[in-house]
């Protein structure tokens, strides 16, 4: 039996040229599914470094390309995060891709938007500088774990829980899609897969690709969105399991202690 036909199916936080990156699953994830419609949710790359792309990188983005060939009939969409800033008239080339600083679609009757989300993360959004070399000193740690890279990884967790904030970059989020007028709004960033609602509006995040939990996003008529996590296994097939929303849902995130009001996101959120 063929796998259903989703709308639309986001993928966020690849991080190509950083060793853990999981670009082999993402490219089986991918074949494993049908959609008409593939958005790439920003830091696809982890930086600007070419180099370091393997040939299993590589790979991925050969695959993005032949997804992009009109006859494929797959509309790919690739929206700019802070890691691959600067990359949109390369990716346009290398890929065939064109790339967003947000992108807006309808769908059954609902106003969608994709936004990578850092520029909710207060820190990042105004410190560029501290960024990069946060990028730098992340890469230089993955070259002296030589198994399984647990001190990358560690790194990678302790950034996004203390320096992304989860909970801050949806409620900016929420507030944007206030702003744009859209019910559904789809980050990446923190690489935490995570639903949450204010009000009318939906805030979905993807997650990513570089630990051991990789997630994604589809969106069907008939299902509805739906945050899926990644399985491999040893036979090579693939398989994906719908996360239980009940325990990722952040119900009135305006009444969350520590959250920024909206009106600290106007300086951000152009």
């Amino acid at each position: 039996m063929d796998p259903p036909l989703y709308d639309t199916l986001i993928l966020s936080d690849l991080h190509l040229g950083a060793e853990t990156s999981r670009a082999g699953d993402a490219l089986r994830m991918l074949k494993e599914n049908r959609f008409r419609r593939l958005i790439l949710l920003g830091d696809i790359f982890a930086d600007l470094n070419f180099r370091r792309l393997t040939k299993e990188h590589w790979k991925f983005l050969g695959y993005i390309r032949k997804l992009s060939n009109p006859k494929r009939q797959v509309e790919v969409i690739w929206v700019e995060g802070n890691h691959d800033h600067g990359l949109a008239e390369v990716m346009s080339h290398l890929v065939g891709v064109r790339v967003y600083q947000e992108y807006v679609w309808e769908y059954c009757g609902l106003r969608h938007l994709a936004i990578h989300g850092h520029q909710f993360d207060r820190l990042h959004a105004h410190n560029l500088r501290l960024n990069y070399v946060g990028t730098l000193l992340y890469l230089q740690l993955q070259k002296l774990d030589a198994k399984g890279k647990p001190l990358a990884r560690l790194i990678d967790r302790l950034n996004t829980r203390w320096l992304r904030l989860s909970s801050k970059v949806a409620s900016g989020a929420l507030f944007h899609a206030r702003l744009r007028k859209v019910d559904r709004i789809f980050c990446g960033h923190t690489h935490e897969a995570m639903h949450a609602q204010r009000d009318r509006h939906r805030y979905y995040n993807a997650g990513g690709w570089t630990d051991a939990k990789a997630t994604y996003i589809t969106i069907s008529a008939e299902e509805g969105v739906q945050i899926h996590e990644y399985h491999g296994r040893s036979d090579g097939r693939v398989s994906a399991r719908e996360l239980n929303e009940a325990d990722s849902t952040l119900t009135e995130l305006a009444d969350e202690p520590g959250l920024l009001e909206d009106g600290e996101y106007e300086n951000i959120v152009s």
